[in-house]
């Protein structure tokens, strides 16, 4: 595994981090506790130190997992959870209708502190080491939020400031008070639009880029059947990448294109799809798993560094489908 500074901190993190997302089991099909717990425990085995995770993530069940799994471990784990989201509060903006609840962005800086009160319980910890705010609520000033953060900061409860679904106009207003280490955004070698904004402003100002999605929820991994049923509350049911002629296609490039070079590597499609992400300067890629044989897979491709023209003719590759 290799590892990096997390933005101007002396936090350091594995270049391959676990996404615990998937594990809240809304909007994935559900969640499976013991092998959740078993995939957490094998990601830290292998190397990854920094888990990734939210209240929004099943309301609440994803920070309850990891601080089950953690117990024990605290010192070989970085967190990362996030604030600014609500189910059970009509407060801020509205943003979607999830699983049954309305979900708000809200932003306020009491809020802030109480979420984070809330979140150190649930994860069994008097501290979280990255602290973000998972989606930008334009009823509350940036500069009220960062305030917020900023006192965090200072008492010790967060060791580092994030954010995440943000634009560089949002991160511009959050420098004003403090830094931002963090920026968390949906990047993949099929959806990578951010190469030239959010990745391009945290490499000039020092921030780390955190890649969410490296595997397209699975699509770079090659192993998608074609003729496989999305359920009913699967987020990737109704996502056009996942029309059975769309899999088709992605899986003809990977064979094609991906397969050579993960022999070249001696590792899997899946991997080379990481590692094109992690071998990036500054940035980290988030990797979910809800079993520990794809923790341990996922972990494997920090091993892996390939070359930046490898990269480009991946990337090359996939063009057709974007």
């Amino acid at each position: 595994m290799r590892y990096q500074i997390l933005g101007k901190t002396d936090i350091e993190v594995s270049d391959i981090a676990l996404g615990t997302w998937a594990i809240g089991g809304q909007m994935w099909g559900g969640t499976d506790r013991k092998a959740s717990i078993e995939a957490i425990q094998e990601s830290i085995d292998s190397g990854i130190n920094l888990i990734d995770t939210a209240p929004g993530y099943g309301k609440g069940l994803s920070e309850e997992i990891v601080g089950q799994a953690i117990k024990g471990k605290r010192d070989k784990v970085i967190i990362a959870t996030k604030c600014g989201l609500f189910w059970d509060q009509k407060k801020g903006q509205f943003f979607m209708e999830y699983e049954g609840s309305s979900l708000y962005r809200y932003l306020g800086a009491e809020s802030v502190k109480e979420e984070l009160e809330v979140s150190l319980k649930k994860l069994d910890t008097d501290y979280v080491d990255l602290y973000i705010t998972h989606w930008q609520d334009p009823t509350t000033p940036i500069e009220e939020t960062m305030g917020a953060l900023m006192d965090l900061k200072a008492a010790g409860k967060i060791r580092a400031i994030g954010v995440s679904n943000a634009t560089i106009e949002d991160m511009e207003e959050y420098l004003k008070l403090g830094f931002v280490d963090a920026d968390q955004e949906k990047y993949n070698l099929l959806e990578d639009k951010m190469e030239n904004t959010n990745i391009a402003w945290c490499r000039e100002k020092g921030s780390t880029f955190l890649a969410y999605s490296p595997l397209a929820q699975g699509l770079l991994t090659g192993k998608l059947d074609p003729q496989r049923k999305f359920p009913i509350g699967d987020l990737r049911r109704d996502n056009p990448y996942f029309a059975k002629e769309k899999i088709k296609k992605i899986n003809d490039i990977l064979d094609q294109n991906f397969k050579p070079l993960a022999e070249k590597y001696g590792c899997s499609i899946g991997q080379i799809s990481i590692a094109a992400i992690a071998s990036q300067n500054g940035i980290v890629a988030l990797c979910g798993a809800r079993n520990k044989e794809q923790a341990k897979e996922n972990a494997a491709a920090g091993e892996v560094l390939i070359k930046d023209t490898e990269i480009r003719s991946l990337k090359e590759a996939l063009s057709s489908m974007k």
